[in-house]
């Protein structure tokens, strides 16, 4: 996990804060997926696939403040 730890941590909150709002537009992805995921109807794979790039950046930071401040 040591390139997780070489990642600026900017970079990484910008990412995230970037993944978590794209496209502004009518709606963010990362909002309207886990609206379809709570109501059941995420079922195509190419919804499942956007939850999961759009979610990704965040998972990674949440990681990444976990190794930096409660692992070490």
């Amino acid at each position: 996990m040591n390139w997780l730890d070489n990642i600026p941590l900017v970079v990484l909150i910008a990412l995230a804060a970037w993944m978590a709002v794209a496209p502004i537009t009518p709606e963010p992805h990362l909002i309207e997926k886990l609206r379809m995921l709570t109501q059941g109807t995420l079922v195509k794979p190419l919804d499942i696939f956007d939850l999961l790039l759009h979610s990704a950046p965040i998972v990674l930071l949440a990681v990444r403040l976990w190794r930096q401040f409660i692992a070490h």
